[in-house]
């Protein structure tokens, strides 16, 4: 979901939760990642509301990277596509696509380096 740079992400937190396709029985994940900035009550008692465990960071207290590291790795494999870092589209269309472009080379990426090992 792309929102405006001006907004957080907690604010659509749950919308984005609510948008998640069916997926073979299960609609929902089990459990949701986030850091420090995803501290809020309303957006844990929203989470365990949908059968969600919360697994967000808590403010004034050390990171627990052990659960949170996945989520920096991608959004750091994200950044790496300069044209995502820094907006240059103004349709939010056009970012979206190169959004979805960008997971999907990710995705090959990673594909490609596990068939390797084998």
């Amino acid at each position: 979901m792309v929102t405006g740079a001006d907004r957080h992400d907690s604010t659509v937190a749950l919308r984005l939760v609510d948008s998640i396709p069916r997926i073979r029985p299960r609609r929902r994940p089990l459990r949701l990642k986030g850091d420090k900035a995803y501290d809020s009550g309303r957006l844990r008692r929203g989470l365990r509301a949908r059968g969600i465990e919360p697994l967000l960071g808590r403010r004034r207290r050390p990171r627990r990277y052990r659960r949170l590291w996945p989520v920096e790795r991608t959004q750091a494999w994200v950044n790496q596509y300069r044209r995502l870092k820094v907006r240059y589209e103004r349709l939010q269309s056009v970012y979206q696509a190169f959004l979805n472009l960008a997971c999907a080379l990710i995705c090959y990426k990673r594909a490609k380096k596990r068939k390797k090992k084998f």
